[in-house]
């Protein structure tokens, strides 16, 4: 069987479990042939199988960023479809290895910030998982934090307490007030009691955070 055999649209299932069980046989194999494969049929003309080969991947990168790492290009490519599954896929790819390799994907924030506001939730919210990675990265937090103030202003409502959650281990002493700030400006946009709880409580946690310097440097 080659890999796109084992493709759950091959084996005629609905439900991923094919898929998330071939990402961990790729993953304990360190299979970097069968990556390379899946890479390829992202433009098979069958757009189940695409669907099923993104999924595969960013299920491997979940595991091993490593493995899929190199093909961030096709990832970002993957921004310009016209299938959102594809969209947010390759987003769930390029979230999944933006630690592996940030300098490339510090180069593709435009892009990656853009598809995240024009796209579905899905791919927002790995958008502005990178950013919060991408920011706990010395080198370029002061860059990359801004835009994420800037997600924090524009985001929907429903989402806001998972990014203010997410946001709270790069938050420190000179970026702390900025945060603060923000969160508090949209407190009166959420509706949902149990939401606006949700952010008032990373709030009060920002504020009881002892002062600290910026979190240590990645050696990447």
């Amino acid at each position: 069987m080659t890999i796109i055999d084992k493709l759950a649209s091959s084996l005629n299932r609905r439900d991923e479990v094919p898929n998330q069980k071939l990402a961990m046989q790729i993953v304990d194999r360190n299979d970097e042939k069968a990556v390379e494969e899946l890479v390829g049929n992202l433009t098979n003309k069958d757009r189940e199988i695409q669907s099923d080969c993104i999924k595969v991947l960013y299920e491997v990168g979940e595991r091993k960023p490593a493995l899929i790492a190199k093909y961030a290009g096709e990832f970002s490519s993957l921004l310009d479809s016209e299938n959102n599954r594809l969209v947010w896929g390759g987003m769930a790819a390029l979230d999944q290895i933006a630690l592996a390799d940030p300098k490339t994907i510090y180069g593709m924030l435009t892009k990656i910030v853009g598809s995240g506001e024009r796209g579905s939730v899905i791919t927002r919210d790995h958008a502005v998982g990178i950013l919060i990675k991408l920011a706990s990265l010395a080198q370029y937090r002061e860059k990359v934090i801004p835009l994420l103030i800037e997600q924090l202003k524009r985001s929907p409502t429903n989402q806001l307490p998972m990014y203010s959650e997410n946001l709270v281990p790069i938050v420190t002493d000179k970026n702390r007030a900025a945060f603060v700030r923000t969160l508090a400006s949209r407190l009166d946009d959420i509706q949902k009691v149990a939401k606006r709880k949700r952010v008032e409580s990373v709030i009060a946690k920002l504020n009881r955070l002892p002062v600290k310097g910026d979190p240590t440097t990645s050696p990447h």
